[in-house]
């Protein structure tokens, strides 16, 4: 890891056809390939909401898939973010899905 690379933390909620087509789960395991820290869940009004933890290449990575790829079958409208923060260490162990 890059230590020139700000630790960071967003909140971020996805809007569009994103349950139902295991968003959730690829947004967990393409959070931990890149090590990044947090959690993601299905709102019930029919986003996905959730909080990256990590440096910042990689959440930013996270975000353009986030905003643009999406899982297979998921039509992502737009990708609204919140609450940018640099860490000295996450919060987080590990990235989780939330019910």
């Amino acid at each position: 890891m890059n230590n020139a690379d700000p630790f960071v933390s967003v909140e971020f909620e996805v809007y569009g056809k994103v349950q139902g087509v295991y968003f959730t789960k690829y947004c967990k395991e393409l959070c931990e390939e890149l090590g990044i820290s947090g959690w993601v869940k299905n709102t019930k009004r029919g986003s996905i909401q959730g909080k990256l933890q990590g440096s910042r290449g990689n959440v930013e990575h996270m975000i353009i898939w986030l905003s643009n790829t999406g899982s297979p079958g998921s039509q992502v409208e737009r990708c609204d973010l919140n609450n940018w923060q640099t860490l000295a260490k996450p919060d987080f162990r590990g990235f989780t899905i939330r019910f």
